[in-house]
């Protein structure tokens, strides 16, 4: 399996969602990712990751609410924003910074 530093490495732009169990906003990312995802195909990658299970690299990216979303392209952050996003404003942000 690749490591985080490996999958966020690609040219195609790399969503990660940061979100916790207990988030109730977090509830309604996952619907919006699939609306993206559905819309892009395979134009974008994007990952869940739960920052209690994975807390180192919620640090290293000094998450401190969630959900956080990190849109990464070669490996570096290009656009990051807390809070509940819509899809249609997610499809901008990738098209500004990920295509």
């Amino acid at each position: 399996m690749a490591t985080f530093s490996e999958l966020i490495q690609s040219e195609k732009p790399v969503l990660i969602d940061f979100s916790a169990e207990w988030c109730g906003p977090c509830r309604s990312m996952p619907p919006i990712l699939k609306q993206l995802k559905d819309s892009l195909g395979d134009g974008i990658t994007i990952l869940k990751i739960d920052i209690d299970k994975n807390p180192e690299v919620a640090n290293s990216y000094k998450v401190q609410s969630v959900p956080t979303l990190i849109l990464f392209k070669n490996g570096q952050a290009k656009w990051r924003q807390s809070g509940v996003i819509q899809a249609a404003e997610l499809k901008q942000v990738v098209a500004r910074y990920g295509a």
